[in-house]
C-alpha cells in the first residue's frame, strides 16, 4: 500500500522528547521521596505504593481494552498517577482504598475526558479529594516515623483525635485556634526538612522532594516559575497572617504539590504569565485554607480549584500568532 505524507503549515518542530521519557523523568525524581517514605513508615507505605500503581495501570489497561483503543500503559503516565496518589496519603490508609482511588483517578478523572492531555483536573489529587470525602477517618489516621520520638499530644484530644491530630499542620491549626498547644510543641525545622514527622508517605521529606525538583528543572521537564511562585506566595501570605512562613513551606504537601502536582502539563497553563498567576493563586489559596478552613491542609484543594481556572487563564493570555500584527478597530477598513 502506498503511504502518503501530508504536510501542514509551518513551523514544524521535531523533538526527541516523548511522553514516556517525561514520565520516566518524573518517576526518577519521585523515587528519593518514595524511598524515604518506605524507610520512615515501613512496609505499609510500600504496599500502598504498589497497590496504587497496580490499580492505575490495570484501570488504564481495562479501559483501553474495553473501549478498543490502543494501549497506552507503555507511556508510564498511569504509573506516575499511582505513585503520586500513594505519596499523598497516610501509610496507614487501607490498601483497598488506594485501589479504588487508582481506578477513580484513571477511569473517572482521566479516561472519561479523553485520556492523557484531556483531563481538566489532576487525577491523583482528584482521587485523593474523593477518598478524603469518602473515608475521612481512615485518611487522617497517621503513623509516626520508625525512629521518631513521640510528639506531645496533651491538649489534642479535646479538639482532634490524638492519632489524627499529631501532624505538624494539625498542631499548627490548634495553635491558630488556641487549642491548648504551644509553639514549643511543634517539630523542629530539621525534622520537617528531613521528614522525621507524621504525614503522608511522600510529603514529609522536603530534602528528597527538593532534590527531585532540581532534577526535573535540569532535565527541562518543568520550569521554575510554578514551584518558586507557589512557595513564595505561600510564604508571603503566611507572614502577613502571622503564621510561620518556613514552617508552612516545610509542612504538609506544599513541596510535593508545588513541584510535582501544580506543574502537571495538562492541568497547568501554557503561557508564562498565566503560569505565574496560577502559581500565585495556588499559594494564596493554600494558606487561606490552612488558616481559615476546616482541614489543616489546603494544598490539594488549592491546586484543584486553580485547575478549574486554567482554561480562563489560557484564554486570557493567548500568545500572538506568528506573522500577525495587532490592528486597532477601524484601521482595517482604511
Amino acid at each position: 500500500m502506498e503511504h502518503k505524507l501530508i504536510g501542514s503549515s509551518s513551523p514544524h518542530i521535531k523533538d526527541k522528547v516523548t511522553t514516556s521519557r517525561i514520565m520516566l523523568d518524573v518517576i526518577i525524581a519521585l523515587l528519593p521521596a518514595a524511598l524515604m517514605g518506605v524507610i520512615f513508615f515501613g512496609t505499609g507505605a510500600l504496599v500502598n505504593i504498589f497497590a496504587a500503581i497496580a490499580a492505575c495501570v490495570l484501570g488504564e489497561y481495562i479501559w483501553n481494552r474495553g473501549m478498543k483503543k490502543p494501549q497506552s500503559i507503555h507511556d508510564c503516565s498511569a504509573i506516575v498517577t499511582g505513585l503520586l496518589l500513594a505519596m499523598t496519603v497516610s501509610p496507614k490508609t487501607p490498601f483497598w482504598m488506594l485501589i479504588l482511588g487508582g481506578f477513580f483517578a484513571i477511569i473517572i478523572v482521566k479516561q472519561l475526558f479523553g485520556g492523557i492531555g484531556m483531563n481538566f483536573l489532576n487525577p491523583a489529587l482528584a482521587a485523593r479529594a474523593m477518598m478524603m470525602a469518602s473515608w475521612p477517618a481512615q485518611m487522617t489516621a497517621w503513623q509516626a516515623p520508625n525512629w521518631m520520638s513521640p510528639l506531645p499530644t496533651d491538649g489534642l484530644t479535646a479538639n482532634v483525635d490524638a492519632v489524627a491530630g499529631a501532624t505538624p499542620l494539625a498542631l499548627q491549626k490548634l495553635i491558630i485556634g488556641e487549642g491548648g498547644v504551644t509553639a514549643a510543641q511543634l517539630p523542629s525545622y530539621k525534622d520537617l526538612f528531613l521528614g522525621n514527622v507524621m504525614g503522608s508517605i511522600g510529603e514529609t521529606c522536603a530534602l528528597a522532594l527538593l532534590l527531585g525538583g532540581v532534577y526535573l528543572i535540569i532535565r527541562g521537564v518543568i520550569s521554575w516559575e510554578i514551584p518558586v511562585l507557589f512557595a513564595a506566595s505561600t510564604a508571603l501570605l503566611s507572614l502577613i497572617l502571622g503564621v510561620d512562613p518556613l514552617f508552612n513551606l516545610l509542612s504538609g504537601g506544599l513541596m510535593i504539590g508545588a513541584i510535582f502536582m501544580a506543574t502537571d502539563y495538562t492541568t497547568s497553563p501554557m503561557t508564562f504569565k498565566a503560569r505565574c498567576i496560577y502559581a500565585v493563586g495556588c499559594g494564596l489559596l493554600t494558606v487561606v485554607i490552612r488558616v481559615y478552613g476546616g482541614y489543616p491542609e489546603g494544598v490539594s484543594y488549592a491546586i484543584l480549584l486553580m485547575n478549574l481556572v486554567v482554561p480562563l487563564l489560557d484564554k486570557a493570555f493567548i500568545p500572538k500568532s506568528f506573522g500577525t500584527i495587532h490592528v486597532k478597530k477601524g484601521e482595517a477598513a482604511k
